[in-house]
């Protein structure tokens, strides 16, 4: 891709994230387009619709998730780099508005975001492996997702967060 191409398609998914978080399901590709100072024609040329955005972004962000797992699997603290990376997990999917769980449940139509799912599942399960509750990671990450839905209910309590994800890495054995 040539370099102001490849410049365009990052103003765009930076535009997208902030209007989706922003308006949520609602967010007009006219505005995102806008808001990367990019033609209508631009965006499409990239993102042919909503979900190959959705994808873009979510895909991104996974393997940003990912790495971070990947450096916290080598800490000595299984317990800090769990909750650690719970939390980050639980700040993504906030920060999209559920779309990312919407999107992952329907993962097995898109290649793209069953390799998400499975990256993340795959990470998610090294992680509670070393915190020993390996046969919960389906779980713990619906918990998680949850946790992130109910802190984004009240965002006038920036600990909520916290505490709630404190309330499950406290229950999983050490």
């Amino acid at each position: 891709m040539r370099s102001d191409a490849q410049q365009n398609r990052d103003r765009v998914l930076a535009a997208a994230r902030v209007e989706f978080a922003a308006q949520g399901a609602g967010a007009s590709l006219n505005r995102i387009a806008q808001r990367a100072g990019v033609g209508p024609g631009t965006l499409y040329r990239h993102f042919p619709s909503v979900q190959a955005l959705l994808v873009a972004i979510i895909s991104d962000e996974v393997a940003v998730l990912c790495a971070r797992g990947e450096e916290l699997l080598a800490g000595s603290d299984p317990g800090l780099a769990l909750r650690t990376w719970l939390r980050a997990v639980a700040v993504h999917a906030a920060a999209m508005r559920g779309f990312v769980a919407v999107e992952l449940l329907g993962a097995a139509e898109s290649p793209a975001l069953s390799g998400c799912h499975d990256a993340i599942r795959d990470v998610g399960s090294r992680l509670l492996h070393r915190a020993s509750v390996e046969d919960a990671v389906d779980d713990v990450l619906a918990a998680v997702n949850a946790m992130a839905w109910a802190s984004e209910q009240l965002p006038a309590d920036p600990a909520r967060l916290d505490r709630l994800l404190t309330l499950i890495t406290r229950s999983l054995p050490h």
